[in-house]
């Protein structure tokens, strides 16, 4: 069976209802409702089988799942350099936010001194689910034992009107906000955000399990 024939067989009419409205700026045509648990078993198959470079190179692909899978299989690669080229190569056809969002390559976590140009050029990129991804793996990789203090400048910096890119730069600091409060608090004193992005990184602090009740307190005096 081909991908999209596995694809097919394992179509959730219900789900494609759900995914239809949650990503509005994909055709609804190039969706066919597939949950993700069957997509990550999907792209284990795929990984493991002779077919998995032939679909790697198949691009552009016609079907939303089809990315997913392909972002999974990505994601699976343990070799940093040959993981890097395969992002690389395919974040061009990125083009909507679960499919920037979902996969997180492993091989990054024992990289991050070869990893960090490579954030610092997604991040600048005019394409938005490339900064988007860009600012993820800086969020994922970098607001923990090896953040410094440059780094939520690099989001701070980051122009754009795009919704999903603003969305992204408030989803950084409130997570800032939560593992490196007092390197990031200073952002929203000096109010160094857009005003729609400060108040959505409020909102988000303020919702979040992981931010103390005092910080919450103050963070509404900064609305």
């Amino acid at each position: 069976m081909t991908v999209i024939d596995r694809l097919v067989a394992a179509r959730d009419e219900t789900y494609r209802t759900f995914q239809v409205k949650l990503v509005p700026n994909i055709d609804a045509d190039k969706i066919i409702g597939v949950r993700t648990p069957e997509l990550r078993k999907i792209a284990k198959e795929v990984f493991a089988s002779e077919d998995c470079d032939a679909f790697l190179q198949t691009l552009p692909h016609t079907y939303y799942e089809e990315n997913l899978i392909h972002f999974f299989i990505v994601a699976m690669i343990r070799d940093f350099d040959t993981c890097i080229q395969k992002v690389e190569a395919f974040l061009p056809y990125v083009d909507c936010w679960p499919l920037s969002d979902q996969a997180t390559p492993k091989c990054f976590k024992k990289n991050h001194e070869r990893l960090l140009p490579y954030i610092k050029k997604w991040i600048a990129s005019e394409h938005v689910y490339t900064a988007r991804f860009g600012m993820r793996m800086l969020m994922n990789e970098f607001l923990d034992e090896d953040f410094r203090e440059e780094y939520p400048e690099l989001v701070a910096e980051k122009n754009g009107e795009d919704y999903y890119l603003k969305m992204m730069i408030a989803w950084y600091f409130a997570t800032a906000l939560a593992k490196q409060y007092d390197k990031t608090i200073p952002y929203l004193e000096k109010h160094r955000l857009e005003d729609w992005v400060h108040r959505k990184t409020i909102q988000k602090a303020i919702e979040s399990y992981r931010v103390s009740d005092e910080h919450k307190k103050y963070l509404l005096t900064l609305r």
